[in-house]
């Protein structure tokens, strides 16, 4: 027995499970084919969870069963079956949300993940998904808020019942055709399922580029968050550090501060040099102790000649391809697009600790070679021979010469 669920995201086949849950499948076959369900929203879709729906209000209070409908209030919930005892194991299993005193009405679930078990015995599981999963992946990719409701709309349009092996209940109204939704259903909603957003309406070409090239500095922000070299994207750039470049390769990091000291006081100042060579690289970092000493050596140095050199004066966070590190830490290289790119003659932040620790490990470790001797046989030794230079052992002949000597000669 099946029922076809139409969504806004595409069709779900449920297979039912009529002999375990017979009670549970008339309750969900004889409201869908009241077309109960029409209209109702997804309003919650919890990722690796479950996505539930079945209130035709939305307000996630609302809903009841198929014996409430047609005899009232007093029989909004009727009590759910238990045995035998189905567990939420797979994904795309079909479970009614129970309530007090294992009670259930009309909302349901899907499970959106396996290994649900701590569902068990609360909740009755009365189908699974047969065709379809692949919207429950898209179900499972819905945006929500905090309280895991869409931001879209994601609703059943319509119920097809494949098999109903069930009487129809006395006073069921069956409708001719889906019917229109009502106000009701239709308030609550969000983002309609067919509506375009398009946040460029309205603006101008200016501020539409201003729009990306934000969005575009944020993710670079978050990227460099995500990777460490920041601790935090919404982290705003310091307003007290200068770059200067274009200095002549004689200019020293003292030469700088007393020439910048006029302005205030100032905290580190370094001339970034070549790591192996010790040679300038001609540009620099001053880092002040306030803001207004940075501005004002903004706006006077620039251009200014040093050592025979017009320098160029700006702020460091203006600079997007050079970071500077710290005093003594050096610089890091971005490239146009902000990831981070690897100088392997100048960048000192990209030390792998792994490889260093095991190259220490190895210089410590001597080799070690077995013996063959019956003797030690077993034992670890370290051979003496193979320990000893090659500048130290003795020429072949030599030790030829050495082993003639040492035979025993015979008497005359």
């Amino acid at each position: 027995m099946a029922v076809v669920v139409e969504t806004t995201l595409g069709d779900i086949t449920i297979d039912l499970y009529t002999k375990e849950r017979p009670r549970a499948c008339l309750n969900f076959l004889k409201l869908c084919k009241m077309k109960y369900y029409n209209y109702s929203l997804f309003h919650t879709v919890s990722r690796d969870f479950i996505a539930q729906t079945g209130d035709p209000t939305g307000s996630r209070k609302g809903g009841e069963s198929v014996f409430g409908v047609l005899e009232g209030p007093l029989k909004r919930y009727f009590e759910a079956e238990t045995q035998p005892r189905i567990k939420h194991t797979i994904t795309g299993l079909v479970s009614f949300v129970g309530a007090e005193d294992n009670m259930i009405g009309s909302q349901f679930f899907i499970t959106l993940a396996p290994e649900l078990t701590y569902l068990d015995d609360r909740h009755c599981v009365f189908g699974e998904v047969a065709e379809g999963l692949d919207v429950l992946e898209l179900l499972n990719d819905a945006i929500c808020d905090n309280d895991n409701r869409p931001y879209q709309d994601i609703r059943i349009t319509h119920t097809v019942i494949l098999d109903d092996p069930y009487p129809d209940l006395k006073g069921i109204r069956i409708p001719s055709r889906s019917p229109s939704p009502s106000a009701e259903r239709l308030q609550g909603g969000r983002i309609a399922p067919d509506e375009e957003i398009d946040e460029t309406t309205g603006k101008d070409v200016e501020e539409v580029e201003e729009m990306k090239a934000e969005r575009e500095a944020k993710a670079r922000a978050t990227i460099l968050e995500m990777v460490g070299d920041i601790p935090d994207a919404e982290m705003a750039p310091p307003e007290n550090v200068l770059f200067v470049c274009k200095l002549n390769p004689v200019t020293t990091d003292d030469d700088l501060e007393i020439i910048f000291s006029r302005f205030g006081k100032i905290n580190s100042c370094e001339v970034i040099r070549d790591r192996k060579t010790g040679d300038s690289l001609q540009y620099a970092f001053i880092e002040f102790d306030d803001n207004k000493a940075c501005e004002d050596a903004y706006f006077k140095m620039d251009n200014v000649l040093i050592d025979d050199r017009r320098i160029h004066v700006d702020f460091s966070q203006s600079v997007a391809k050079v970071k500077w590190l710290g005093k003594g830490r050096g610089v890091a290289h971005f490239d146009d697009k902000g990831r981070r790119t690897v100088d392997k003659k100048n960048d000192i932040g990209q030390g792998n600790y792994k490889t260093v620790r095991n190259k220490e490990i190895e210089k410590e470790q001597k080799p070690k070679y077995r013996d063959r001797s019956p003797r030690d046989k077993g034992k670890e030794v370290i051979s003496r021979d193979r320990d000893r230079s090659q500048d130290q052992r003795r020429p072949s002949r030599e030790r030829q010469n050495s082993s003639k000597d040492r035979r025993p000669r015979s008497r005359d």
